[in-house]
């Protein structure tokens, strides 16, 4: 099984090194890949050292599996080059997401959708990631009708030079701003560049991803996108309304029953969802569980997750065991 990472030397390819290695994933030759400036750099992965390739050198090597986490354009570029090659790519940007032709999945949600023929699988965004993992076994039971979401999301989401920006700005140094503003003591409501409707392109890959995923368009989502000073996870605030009425109790008892989903639920010791506790973990964490009273059939929660691990890096290799044992590569 060989298994090329492209994207190693960027943040979320770390992780995906570190899940590999967590994970036990079977892999019998290793090729990290990156942009010509690291080729020929050293990583050291369980022990060995590996020499870093270029993108034309790996599609040479004919990986089983290549685990994508390079930006869009570089996969937009180079997927498809690596699918003719008979390699199965797993992309993590938001290149082939809405392609009506590649399937987003969330394994736990709809890996059963996957086929041999599926040579370039979407890693949905992060925060969509998250969302629909709490929101899906609610939907199979109740049907939603209307999501409103408001994201505070970990600097991490936006890589290296934000959490460079927020570390100066700790220590009061004047360095390279990956924000407009300053991002210490601030909350910047913006993610991602804004689209002609005025959401920011992050606001409506909630929208667009979490239809696909729930094989739902009836589904009306509204989203607002806010970047904090934090560094290990996303929080969502996310207010759920239900074609069908619902018991508090029943919906704590589906989520705690979901793989892949922490309950953090205790009010009376002031137990709930933080990044502090997410980060370097995989589940994602639900809690302030509570109906909205100010209109029926409605539940308001509270969502977290670290966005390097669910929402990017674990999602993608879930997705490549997925494949592994069901042996469709």
């Amino acid at each position: 099984m060989k298994v090329a990472v492209v994207g190693a030397t960027g943040m979320v390819g770390e992780v995906m090194l570190q899940v590999l290695a967590e994970r036990n994933f079977p892999i019998t030759e290793l090729i990290p890949v990156a942009s010509e400036k690291s080729v020929g750099k050293e990583i050291e992965w369980k022990g060995k050292k590996y020499s870093v390739v270029s993108l034309a050198e790996a599609v040479k090597m004919q990986p089983q599996i290549a685990l994508f986490s390079a930006g869009g354009d570089t996969s937009k570029e180079w997927a498809p080059k690596f699918a003719v090659a008979g390699t199965t790519v797993i992309d993590n940007s938001s290149a082939w997401r809405m392609d009506p032709t590649k399937k987003l999945v969330v394994p736990e949600i709809n890996a059963s959708i996957l086929t041999k023929e599926d040579k370039i699988i979407a890693n949905p965004n992060c925060s969509t990631i998250q969302m629909v993992m709490a929101l899906a076994p609610l939907h199979q039971k109740y049907d939603i009708k209307r999501i409103i979401v408001s994201t505070y999301q970990s600097i991490t989401g936006t890589g290296v030079k934000a959490v460079q920006q927020l570390e100066n700005e700790y220590k009061g140094i004047q360095g390279d701003m990956a924000y407009k503003y300053p991002i210490h003591r601030n909350a910047i409501p913006q993610c991602d560049v804004f689209e002609e409707n005025g959401y920011t392109k992050e606001e409506m890959k909630l929208v667009r991803e979490t239809q696909k995923i729930l094989s739902d368009n009836s589904i009306a989502v509204t989203a607002t996108a806010i970047r904090i000073p934090v560094v290990g996870g996303h929080s969502e605030a996310v207010n759920v309304e239900f074609e069908h009425d619902f018991d508090v109790n029943e919906v704590r008892s589906l989520l705690e029953a979901t793989p892949g989903i922490t309950v953090q639920d205790d009010l009376a010791n002031y137990s709930y969802p933080m990044p502090i506790y997410a980060q370097g973990k995989d589940d994602v964490f639900v809690g302030r569980i509570r109906r909205d009273e100010s209109q029926p059939k409605t539940l308001n929660m509270w969502i977290v997750a670290d966005n390097l691990r669910k929402g990017a890096a674990t999602n993608t290799i879930q997705i490549a065991e997925y494949l592994v044992k069901n042996q469709l590569v």
